[in-house]
């Protein structure tokens, strides 16, 4: 069946920070874009980003751009690629000023300039004192940037095509990307959409865990449409765990809660990050938090009858504070934790939050990989940037506040590199025929299978196997196993079937799809981490506790096309560049 084709000169899949930031900067430059988004754009996964904006502004403490950098390339454990990061601290200020142009309402210091509130991993002179580096509205700074966004492209006529999927990646026979296939999710009308640029910007897949502070459309079909044509992810087993979930929920508490003065404590009200992190306390890189709040829970100083949890206490700071520096988070943890955070402690405890690998990119977004066996390339016309890809900025470990620069950064430099790379592209490739064929095989697939597993089922398998095998700590035995269980999980995605065959309004056929996505995200994962022996950053290890820097300060690549138990799958890639030199992590 012919399918309906529509050519613009861009098109971005995600309208979260980064997605629009790259929007704005192209429909600017005259070009014709096309934004497709799962949901409203201001409703995007990056409002839920609270804490702020990380840039060496120096408006609270003294600050500049080098401790910025020497901080997260700390932070990431040596792993994130130091031409990408001293690129994304060197535009840091920049991208902020800018955005202030835009009208973004940053909270204002007595003298005027752009709040700034100290977050973890932060320093000043190379790991010396508590830098205060995170520009902030107060703590709905995604919030804020998502509007700002949205009424910036409003202006300039960025096209969207809201409540859409993507679909497939559409390439050509020399691997060229041509753009990709997508499903209007109410009328469940599937088009083309030809670009001679398409740019990535789909966000996270944290629900492949159990327990994430991800939204439900954080399911990874960027990362999922590009394993399926052939391109590699890079870095998957490092997944953060943030230390600080609402208990029994997942929602996020911000790390601006210890930024402003809140602290953790165990069920003998002691404030164990003292022992942890001595210097950083509190406000340690969040791998250093997260794995120390595991450690009080294993050894007993839990809280709660099942000993399951810990406190954040942040009474002592005022309602005053509470109520003018963290609204939301108040208003979080009185409809979650049914906790006024005025008058007692929040209970938290490590959720799945973040996802540091993803498409391999270069810091001007372009998607770089191999073909086959072949050296690393540029993949002409493909972009990818935000949590979807893999720039490397946040190596094994993202800082708090550096997901919203990474976004304005990248966004912004990739649209830049689109502009001056369609002036040699100045017309549409010819299509394949074949350029809808695994779409329509896809969809065809669900609409004919008539026995079969529910969706719904196989996806609370796939989590829990995810939770239960390669969580906050990880151990030889559990990773083989989830290795075994997580391909199972993978072959009932194939037999999975769904009751309603409408087209119109069905949320089960979109789900369906999803779960696509969410198999190559959770294989990836389990794979990558199975490989990678020793441990860094958020992959923490049990039989191989330290970090080797010898075997394994290398990137992993994950190949989907073959993931069998008797195959390897992992391939290994240098880093970029060596500015600061490894040493060992102490907060």
């Amino acid at each position: 069946m012919a399918m309906i084709q529509r050519k613009f000169d861009v098109v971005i899949v995600g309208a979260g920070g980064g997605g629009l930031r790259a929007a704005l900067q192209l429909s600017e430059a005259g070009l014709k874009v096309a934004v497709l988004s799962k949901v409203f754009p201001t409703r995007s996964h990056t409002v839920s980003a609270q804490g702020g904006i990380a840039a060496a502004l120096g408006n609270v403490t003294e600050d500049n751009w080098h401790w910025h950098m020497y901080d997260t390339v700390k932070g990431s454990d040596y792993l994130g690629d130091q031409d990408a990061i001293e690129f994304m601290c060197r535009q840091a200020n920049e991208v902020v000023y800018e955005l202030e142009h835009f009208g973004m309402p940053f909270d204002r210091l007595d003298n005027g300039k752009i709040y700034q509130r100290p977050f973890g991993g932060q320093s000043q002179n190379f790991g010396g004192a508590q830098a205060t580096r995170s520009c902030a509205a107060a703590d709905r700074t995604g919030h804020a940037l998502l509007h700002t966004l949205y009424q910036r492209n409003i202006s300039a006529n960025t096209q969207f095509f809201i409540e859409w999927m993507a679909l497939d990646l559409v390439r050509d026979e020399q691997g060229d990307v041509l753009g990709v296939t997508a499903l209007e999710m109410e009328t469940g009308e599937v088009l083309l959409l030809q670009a001679r640029a398409t740019l990535f910007a789909t966000g996270g897949g944290g629900r492949i865990f159990q327990a994430s502070t991800n939204a439900l459309i954080n399911t990874g079909d960027g990362l999922g449409m590009a394993a399926r044509a052939g391109i590699p992810l890079q870095d998957m087993e490092f997944w953060q765990f943030h230390p600080t979930g609402v208990y029994g929920v997942g929602v996020l508490i911000s790390e601006a809660v210890r930024g402003e003065g809140g602290y953790l404590l165990n069920k003998n009200g002691e404030r164990f990050m003292e022992r942890y992190a001595p210097n950083a306390k509190d406000l340690a890189s969040r791998d250093v938090v997260s794995r120390a709040l595991t450690m009080e829970i294993k050894e007993g100083r839990g809280c709660g009858e099942e000993g399951d949890h810990l406190l954040l206490k942040l009474d002592h700071l005022g309602a005053e504070v509470i109520k003018s520096r963290l609204p939301g988070i108040r208003e979080l943890a009185m409809k979650f934790a049914h906790v006024d955070p005025i008058l007692a402690p929040i209970p938290v405890v490590p959720t799945a939050h973040y996802m540091m690998g993803g498409i391999p990119t270069n810091y001007l977004g372009q998607v770089v990989a191999p073909y086959g066996t072949g050296p690393e390339e540029v993949v002409s016309g493909f972009y990818a940037v935000g949590e979807c890809a893999c720039v490397s900025v946040h190596g094994a470990n993202r800082l708090g506040t550096n997901s919203l620069l990474d976004l304005i950064v990248f966004g912004r430099a990739a649209a830049n590199q689109i502009i001056e790379d369609l002036k040699t592209h100045r017309h549409h490739k010819s299509l394949p025929a074949d350029a809808t064929d695994k779409t329509q095989a896809r969809l065809a697939r669900l609409e004919n299978q008539q026995e079969g597993e529910s969706v719904a089922d196989v996806l609370v398998d796939l989590t829990k196997t995810m939770q239960t095998y390669c969580g906050v700590f990880r151990f030889e035995d559990t990773l083989k196993q989830g290795v075994e269980k997580i391909l199972a999980v993978g072959k009932r995605v194939a037999q999975t079937t769904i009751k309603d065959k409408s087209k119109v309004f069905n949320t089960a056929r979109v789900e369906a799809l999803e779960l696509d996505n969410l198999k190559e995200v959770a294989t990836a994962t389990m794979f990558s981490a199975e490989a990678r022996r020793e441990s860094r950053g958020a992959h923490a290890r049990e039989d191989y506790p330290q970090r080797d820097d010898v075997k394994w300060l290398k990137h992993t690549l994950y190949f989907s096309e073959d993931n069998r138990l008797d195959y390897k799958p992992v391939r290994l890639k240098p880093l970029t560049v060596d500015s600061f030199p490894p040493k060992a992590r102490t907060y």
